[in-house]
């Protein structure tokens, strides 16, 4: 089991059209799509820049995790998501080391991959989302 790259950095934001300003026209990415991911209670704007991309995440519900992380910390970086080749096995390892997970078991997303949250307190402060794709 490894980690393959870095999959995307997600960015929470209030205002995904005030945000595109900045990451098109000052930066130069172009926006590739933009979902709405209803279990999350987002909408998300997808950036490829190489390998990776930069997905900022508004919240579609005042209640969401994103728009809570929001009224508590303001926009900004939200989480690092690595694509990994075995995510039950990495999940299984992290948790024999006490690492504390959000998701025990993965998750399946709509587009067929697999994802699982570590939890900012045993990742110095950071959200930790890790992939598998199918």
């Amino acid at each position: 089991m490894a980690i393959k790259r870095i999959d995307h950095i997600g960015i929470a934001v209030e205002d995904l059209d005030k945000s595109l300003t900045f990451w098109e026209h000052a930066l130069g990415l172009r926006l590739h799509t933009v979902k709405n991911v209803p279990e999350q209670q987002v909408d998300v704007a997808f950036l490829p820049v190489g390998e990776s991309e930069v997905e900022l995440v508004r919240p579609t519900a005042e209640d969401s995790g994103v728009a809570k992380w929001i009224q508590k910390k303001g926009a900004g970086i939200h989480h690092i998501c690595f694509e990994v080749d075995d995510i039950r096995a990495m999940l299984a390892q992290m948790a024999a080391q006490g690492v504390w997970l959000i998701d025990k078991e993965p998750r399946a997303g709509a587009d067929g991959k697999l994802y699982a949250f570590v939890h900012p307190k045993s990742a110095g402060g950071v959200l930790v989302e890790l992939y598998q794709l199918p």
